[in-house]
């Protein structure tokens, strides 16, 4: 997400009752012996700390990908802190590189993987591209984070140009195969508000009816079963069986609220959910508690480190909270399941 926006904490997952009879969506070049999966992630990037493509490479990496990023923004830190410079690139920037890769014949992707972006031209360009891509190889899995805004104390803002929302509406989601929208992106691109897990399920079929097979909706203000300190995540998937029919299998996830406001989680999430799928296809169930569990033994590292730092009795600050990616690499490539899904 947004490098100064993403939400507190993100947790989300997909039901998955594994059967035999329901179709793998896995990408072909892992099936291949030898063969590299690839992932291009066009998203935000930080020279300090992790967000972005800062945030979404090191876990790819560790779980096995090949990962091409393209920055569509590069600051010296995320915009949580009291300074921050950088560039922004454009559209034409974006075009002249990708047209470098296919003069190489380099473009035979699996994944593509979007986050933040600024600009509606160069939001306009992905969809192009993830299109041009996707013509080249039908199997290719678009995951995206549709980055526009979140909530702060009950209240709804959008945190990018108001412009990109009828793109993301109408062309991205479209050709979206797993979108991650907090509660506050899916409400806006849906147009109903989610105040119950039945309205949060009516949402997620509308997204679904626009395109994505696989929506995870990444956290909610909706009433945890587990009480006040917990935070709630709902996903849903739609695959199709061997015979034709189709079935919808969908979860709930709670996970411990955090008292800090981390930056780059959207980012780390929507890698992992990205990687865990693929590596379990057909049990989505795991592949989320898998994703969740090793987001909250990220942020519990971060936190514990972040208040040392800070020292007793203070406030950890922006530069406290960056994300301790490295020293969760063991938790990343193996998590220790302390989350776990209900299957609604």
């Amino acid at each position: 997400m947004h490098p100064a926006q993403t939400p507190p904490s993100t947790a989300t997952g997909t039901s998955s009752k594994a059967s035999g009879n329901v179709e793998s969506s896995r990408p072909r070049s892992m099936e291949q012996p030898g063969a590299d999966c690839r992932v291009l992630s066009i998203q935000s990037h930080v020279v300090r700390g992790y967000v972005g493509n800062k945030a979404a490479s090191f876990p790819l990496q560790v779980l096995g990908f090949e990962v091409d990023t393209v920055n569509s923004v590069q600051f010296s830190n995320h915009t949580g802190y009291a300074h921050w410079k950088g560039q922004v690139l454009n559209s034409s920037e974006l075009h002249e590189l990708y047209e470098g890769l296919k003069l190489n014949n380099v473009t035979q992707y699996d994944y593509v993987l979007t986050g933040y972006m600024r600009d509606k031209s160069f939001l306009s360009m992905v969809v192009d591209i993830v299109q041009e891509l996707k013509r080249e190889n039908p199997e290719l899995v678009y995951v995206c984070d549709p980055v526009l805004g979140d909530k702060w104390n009950g209240e709804g803002a959008m945190y990018v140009p108001e412009d990109l929302f009828p793109v993301y509406k109408d062309k991205v989601v479209p050709i979206a195969d797993i979108i991650t929208p907090n509660q506050f992106e899916a409400e806006l691109l849906t147009g109903k508000k989610m105040r119950t897990e039945a309205e949060a399920l009516e949402v997620m079929d509308l997204l679904h009816a626009r395109g994505p097979r696989m929506v995870v909706i990444t956290s909610s203000d909706l009433p945890a079963s587990l009480g006040e300190d917990y935070l709630m995540a709902l996903g849903s998937q739609r695959k199709t069986k061997a015979d034709g029919s189709q079935v919808t299998e969908r979860i709930r996830m709670e996970m411990p609220k955090v008292d800090a406001v981390f930056v780059g989680t959207g980012d780390l999430f929507a890698a992992m959910l990205l990687a865990w799928t693929h590596h379990h296809p057909n049990d989505f169930k795991l592949a989320c508690e898998k994703t969740v569990s090793a987001m909250q033994l990220v942020l519990q590292r971060t936190i514990s480190n972040a208040k040392a730092l800070a020292g007793p009795g203070k406030k950890p600050m922006s530069a406290h909270l960056d994300l301790r990616m490295v020293q969760s690499k063991k938790d990343i490539e193996d998590p220790e399941l302390i989350v776990s899904a209900v299957v609604l």
